[in-house]
């Protein structure tokens, strides 16, 4: 049993478990033949599935799933109400209209309890970094790593401190990101988080005085022919 927390609007804080989780409220929709059709309007068609969930087509109301999806991304663990049981999950997929864009699809992972999951986690970047103040720009070349851990143990974030960064290429690396405790990064030790480097200036070019009348000119046209009486 949960014993939560109120912590936002639409967030809660589970003590025992110690993760995040929001809630959604789902409509379960007909399978078969004859599929209940979705109005693309007010509603987003989904899918809730995992290692012990049998495929489910459900749908979202599509302002409450957009304003939750917008602050929780697919880190945070979501309880979806609603249907038969309450189910939790995490956000394995978006699907985007081509042209004009909007959330068409959304597939939900159901989370097997006690068990580790694979999913991804934003990086947070915070303090300044000294190298900054030096004239180097700062690179921050990824923005989320993929971790694996439980779901009791599962971050919203990772911290990535660019006070690391001193001087001129200093970098930041995965074996530099200080871990929650049951959360294993699944990246490379030495893959390059940020970096600081030199900013490039474009060399300066003198141009000449250039002389109008060395210029040739160019004749077009019919050359003119003189006549003689």
């Amino acid at each position: 049993m949960h014993n939560y927390g109120e912590s936002a609007v639409g967030q809660k804080l589970c003590y025992r478990c110690a993760y995040m989780t929001v809630t959604l409220p789902i409509k379960e929709r007909t399978i078969g033949t004859k599929v209940e059709k979705v109005d693309l309007k007010v509603s987003i068609p989904a899918i809730v599935y995992g290692p012990k969930q049998a495929p489910l087509s459900v749908s979202v109301d599509r302002k409450e799933f957009e304003k939750l999806f917008k602050t929780a991304g697919e880190s945070t663990v979501i309880e979806l109400t609603g249907g038969k049981a309450t189910v939790e999950v995490l956000v394995k997929d978006v699907s985007f209209a081509p042209i004009k864009g909007g959330i068409m699809h959304v597939d939900f992972y159901a989370i097997e309890k006690g068990k580790e999951i694979h999913t991804h986690v934003p990086l947070h970047f915070i303090n300044e970094a000294p190298a900054v103040k030096a004239g180097a720009m700062i690179n921050k070349v990824m923005h989320e790593v993929n971790v694996v851990c439980k779901v009791a143990d599962l971050p919203s974030h990772l911290d990535v401190d660019l006070s690391l960064l001193e001087t001129e290429e200093d970098k930041i690396k995965v074996s530099d990101i200080i871990c929650p405790k049951g959360v294993k990064i699944e990246e490379e030790a030495d893959d390059v988080v940020a970096l600081a480097e030199a900013v490039r200036q474009e060399p300066e070019t003198s141009a000449e005085p250039v002389d109008i009348a060395e210029i040739p000119v160019e004749h077009k046209g019919k050359e003119e022919v003189e006549v003689k009486d």
